[in-house]
């Protein structure tokens, strides 16, 4: 039990805001250390782990291609792209995107998309650009709302698609540790059937609300644009 003090450290870590790198890394020695490992098997360990998780750092080569594409035009194009579907409202779009995820997350391409590679350089901009042929400019507030329901559309699926494939590491997690702890014989099969009716259900309560995304930003529109006219009424008035 004493070796679980390594926990503690990342709490009080991340309580105090310090670097994560070097909040991980103190845990880990840390924890070694209540082990009675060697300097050498605590410096192996690390090393294990960083060979076994390499992938984590593809992030370094994935990152200056987008900022790349980005800087050449790639959210303008995708704007222009949305601009040219006339029936594509941003919550219809946003729907689609769920359900393309949600189908692709099912198939075990869970790298597919997300917030970097995906929702920001593309996803969330069509949504806005759907919404400004729509409406007009966009406030800020509003431009923001749009963009958090475009992330939520990329969590929700991933989170409830990933799950009805077999080899994802959930699912491998949940029956290693039941089968261990409980002795029991669960197969992979058996979860990632069970986590279909949830991720429909995922797929229908979300996909609700993104299409009343549209009728949200309808009435705060039509809202504004009364308040701006008697605003500009009473201006008028008041100039006589």
């Amino acid at each position: 039990m004493i070796v679980l003090l390594g926990v503690l450290v990342v709490i009080l870590g991340f309580a105090t805001r310090r670097n994560p790198l070097l909040v991980v890394g103190v845990a880990g020695i840390a924890t070694g250390l209540l082990a009675k490992l060697s300097p050498q098997e605590i410096l192996a360990a690390f090393g294990n782990g960083f060979a076994s998780s390499r992938s984590v750092t593809i992030f370094v080569i994935t990152l200056p291609v987008i900022g790349l594409l980005e800087r050449h035009g790639l959210q303008e194009q995708a704007r222009t792209l949305i601009g040219r579907l006339g029936k594509l409202t941003t919550g219809r779009f946003l729907a689609l995107y769920l359900l393309l995820r949600q189908l692709t997350a099912a198939l075990g391409l869970t790298s597919i998309g997300g917030p970097a590679q995906s929702v920001r350089p593309m996803v969330a901009p069509m949504a806005e650009g759907a919404a400004e042929r729509r409406h007009g400019p966009l406030p800020e507030r509003v431009r923001e709302r749009v963009r958090s329901y475009s992330a939520s559309a990329d969590t929700v699926g991933l989170f409830f698609g990933e799950d009805c494939f077999l080899a994802i590491g959930s699912i491998l997690l949940i029956t290693g540790f039941v089968n261990t702890t409980y002795h029991t014989h669960l197969e992979p099969l058996q979860l990632a059937l069970w986590a279909i009716p949830t991720a429909v259900c995922a797929f229908l309560i979300h996909g609700f609300r993104l299409l009343r995304l549209d009728r949200s930003l309808d009435h705060d529109f039509a809202a504004s644009g009364g308040r701006t006219a008697a605003e500009g009424s009473r201006t008028a008035e008041e100039a006589k």
